[in-house]
Parts: C-alpha cells; structure tokens; sequence
C-alpha cells in the first residue's frame, strides 16, 4: 500500500474512533518533533476545526519550541504554549529535596517531564471534550522507547503501526516542514540527548529488525532485551486470578 493511501486510511480510521467516542476533537502534544508532527498532520486532515495542539518547553532545547510553531503554523492549527519548568522544579524540590541539576541523567526525575506533559494534554483535552493522540511509531513502541504515563499515555496511537522510515516517508507525503524530517531524533530528557545513542542501535537496524526480522546478533540481543524489559509498559496493571 502507498504511502498515500495509508494516510488516508489513517486519517478515516480517526474520525471514525472520534465518531465511536462521542469525541468533539483531538489533543496533540507537539514536541518539534516528526512523530508529532505527523501525527498532527493526520489529526488536522481528520477534523480540521478541532485539532489542539500543546507544545510544552520543559527545560528544552528552545530549536524544539521553535520547531513545534513551525509545525502548528504550517498546518494551521490553533495550539498553545505551556511552559512546564518552573512546575517540574518544584515537584523537583518537594520529591527530591533538591534543585534540578540539568547536568544529572537520572531517569526518575527526567521521567517527571513526560508526565507533567500527559496531565497537561489530558487537561485540555477535558476542556475540550477531545481525545489525546499520542505520537509513538511502532518502532519505539516495540522497545518501549516510551515514559510510561508520560507520553505513553493517550487515547490514540494513529501512527503505532508505521516504522521509522515509514514515519519519515508519510512526513513527505503530508508535507512536513523540511528542518522537522532532517532533524536528529531526541526525546529532549536532556541537553544533547541523541535517540539512537541512548537506545545503542540506529533506527536503520531497528526498523529492518522489526520488518525482515534479520539483524547482527548485537542488534538482536539489544531490541530483545529492551522489548523484555519495558514489556510491563505496554500491558494493563496485573491482578491475581479470581479463586473460587
């Protein structure tokens, strides 16, 4: 199937998880990012009078804020700007008991960031009788490359099934600001974090791991691992069988 015709498919399969939720529109978190910049590119296609978007600086590398106003200007999308730093540096102080140090790569506290984001785009999408639409691709989700309940948490996932590549090839087809689909992949946790350096594999390995299955066995060994380990991400809270 082209890429075209994904999109369209995609884009009919939101209205139509709108229409079966009794949903008056979409909330998306813009990160200046392709994944969310596609994803919004869906959602505006869906319902284009009620598309949100949020863009949430966070102690961020201000090119991503920049980058995310390019994306909701280019799509013509209403969006607002809710700048989260000074709240996560209090929850910072009160949970930890000290200052953020932006120089510390300590994942309990980073983690804070995406979590702050999910109550905020949850909050919006309570005003505005929307659903969150998270931006995760398939290749992130396999290996949990996700905060859970942070942006692991949405209503939707329009781009859950597409790799990398694909995520990137559907960028051009929607016509995605050049800078956003050259742009190098980062989370944003952190100053200079680089995506596929924290993972340990390229996103080329990945993707064709995941699609052919074939792979150096260091590659397979790292993707296994990571899918194992993040396994509890992506299943529902356990609970013990009912004993008669």
């Amino acid at each position: 199937m082209g890429m075209e015709k994904t999109a369209g498919k995609i884009i009919e399969w939101l209205k139509q998880e709108a229409e079966n939720r009794k949903s008056q529109g979409f909330v998306v978190g813009l990160s200046g990012g392709i994944d969310s910049a596609v994803t919004m590119a869906l959602c505006k296609r869906a319902y284009p009078n009620n598309t949100f978007g949020v863009i949430m600086p966070c102690h961020s590398n201000p090119k991503d804020e920049e980058h995310a106003r390019l994306v909701a200007e280019h799509l013509d999308v209403s969006y607002k700007v809710v700048n989260l730093s000074n709240p996560f540096e209090q929850l910072v102080e009160v949970l930890d008991g000290t200052e953020y140090d932006p120089n510390k790569k300590d994942m309990s506290i980073l983690n804070i960031k995406p979590r702050l984001r999910m109550i905020t785009l949850y909050f919006y999408a309570s005003r505005k009788s929307s659903l969150v639409v998270g931006t995760g691709n398939k290749t992130e989700l396999t290996i949990g490359y996700f905060t859970k309940h942070g942006d692991g948490g949405a209503d939707l996932l329009p781009i859950a099934n597409l790799i990398k590549e694909e995520v990137n090839e559907m960028a051009k087809v929607l016509d995605i600001p050049r800078p956003i689909i050259e742009k190098e992949p980062s989370a944003g946790l952190w100053v200079g974090q680089n995506d596929e350096e924290e993972i340990g594999v390229s996103y080329r390995e990945l993707d064709n791991y995941i699609k052919y299955g074939s792979a150096p066995e260091k590659v397979k060994l790292r993707v296994d691992e990571l899918a194992r380990k993040s396994l509890h991400k992506k299943q529902l809270p356990a609970a013990p069988p009912i004993w008669q």
